[in-house]
């Protein structure tokens, strides 16, 4: 392939985030009387929490009423007492730093919040080398539904044939593949090779996919 782009996923991908997420989850439920298992909700991290939440208590949605404030707190357990516990993935800067240096357009696709991705690119010490993405301000649906990924392509004008998104989760590959990109995913996620399966390589992380930079999709 011609490649021109790539778009990064960042929980999971480049910060070691998705446990965090999911105890965030966990944690502001119960501040609202709902008794949500971690094991419940770690398969679902990935997704955005417009989707997440629905799937754990129907009634509910992260816009409104209870639901909101919900995701409002679980927004504020992660900026204020999870940060600190969370770490880059392996070689992440090492590799966005190689992509640059290639010449490609990089682009974060994220329905984070923007507090949210300064703090995550802060912790993949890759603030100063990322400087487009977009948050959940910019799409009406959250992975794995493909508005954000579309949205990075259009922010960023790249062509879905001349793009890679490097992602971690089922729902990358999900909402990129309904937006025409292919994905490289990595098992810093947490998931199985099984469930990353529709990616067109899978690595053990960033420095992974570095040390076999040449043989990959992103050198053909």
């Amino acid at each position: 392939m011609a490649l021109s782009g790539v778009i990064l996923d960042v929980d999971g991908t480049l910060v070691l985030s998705n446990d965090v997420h999911a105890q965030g989850w966990v944690e502001a439920f119960a501040a609202y009387g709902y008794d949500i298992p971690f094991e419940q909700v770690r398969p679902m991290i990935g997704m955005g929490g417009d989707q997440i939440m629905p799937k754990l208590v129907p009634e509910l949605n992260s816009e409104a009423g209870t639901g909101k404030q919900i995701s409002d707190h679980r927004k504020e357990l992660i900026l204020n007492k999870f940060s600190s516990r969370l770490a880059p993935t392996q070689g992440a800067r090492d590799l966005v730093q190689k992509l640059r240096n290639k010449g490609l357009h990089l682009i974060v696709a994220s329905s984070a919040s923007e507090q949210e991705m300064e703090m995550l690119l802060k912790v993949a010490q890759v603030e100063d080398l990322l400087q487009e993405f977009t948050t959940s301000n910019d799409a009406e649906r959250s992975k794995p539904a493909p508005d954000i990924v579309a949205v990075a392509l259009n922010k960023a004008h790249l062509d879905p044939a001349e793009t890679v998104m490097l992602g971690d989760a089922p729902y990358d590959i999900e909402s990129a593949g309904k937006a025409g990109v292919r994905v490289i995913a990595f098992r810093t996620g947490g998931f199985s090779d099984e469930q990353l399966s529709g990616a067109i390589a899978i690595y053990d992380d960033p420095a992974d996919l570095l040390a076999h930079y040449d043989q990959s999709p992103l050198a053909a």
